[in-house]
């Protein structure tokens, strides 16, 4: 547990982002939270960093003058996106990625299916079939939770991930890269969302 600088509430430390100061007086996002020296947390909220920069809250956090882009949020919002994109990479490398309509329906169908993938600017139609079949396939999956079903990605970062074109639909299959891929799709959610208390965590929410 740890304070946001900006509100001042104390939350698990998934739900916020540390930063640090670099030895040139920049300010550094440390989204792995490995980096040395002291470090301010600040809610992962891309309204809430944005407050930050506006009220100089990392100058006054480290007490001396700090570069602060104006584009922090948005430098954060890619910084997350490549988080998620470079798990999907590492689970395809594994093995453990289905993309393509016809290849995911089948994994639905059989019951693999640990995380359901659909492209942000993907067909409405296309997408609506497989999240019916995840609803109807659910039977399958015995005693694990349904399926969540992650949004977060443009088809061209599923491409970029996956290294082929046009993907719209893509499956995580069972394996230790699909829990990674999850919880960095759910702080990239959280960080984009006005409220970050609204972020969906159930299984089977979409997010």
């Amino acid at each position: 547990m740890r304070m946001c600088a900006v509100s001042r509430e104390v939350r698990p430390i998934d739900e916020l982002i540390r930063f640090v100061v670099s030895p040139q007086g920049d300010i550094v996002p440390d989204l792995k939270r490995k980096l040395p020296g002291r470090g301010m947390w600040v809610t992962a909220s891309r309204q809430v960093v944005a407050e930050a920069v506006r009220r100089h809250q990392f100058s006054k956090a480290f007490k001396r003058e700090l570069r602060t882009p104006q584009t922090l949020p948005a430098d954060i919002e890619a910084l997350l996106v490549r988080s998620v994109t470079e798990a999907l990479g590492i689970a395809a490398k594994a093995g453990q990625v289905v993309a393509g309509f016809g290849k995911v329906e089948s994994a639905l169908r059989e019951g693999t299916v640990e995380v359901l993938i659909h492209a942000s600017d993907g067909a409405a139609d296309g997408i609506r079939k497989l999240d019916m079949l995840a609803r109807q396939n659910a039977g399958n999956r015995g005693a694990k939770p349904q399926i969540p079903v992650v949004t977060a990605l443009k088809s061209i970062e599923l491409d970029l991930a996956l290294t082929r074109s046009n993907v719209i639909h893509a499956a995580l299959l069972a394996g230790p890269a699909s829990k990674s891929f999850l919880s960095r799709s759910q702080m990239l959610v959280r960080y984009r969302m006005a409220d970050a208390d609204k972020t969906a965590e159930e299984p089977g929410q979409d997010f």
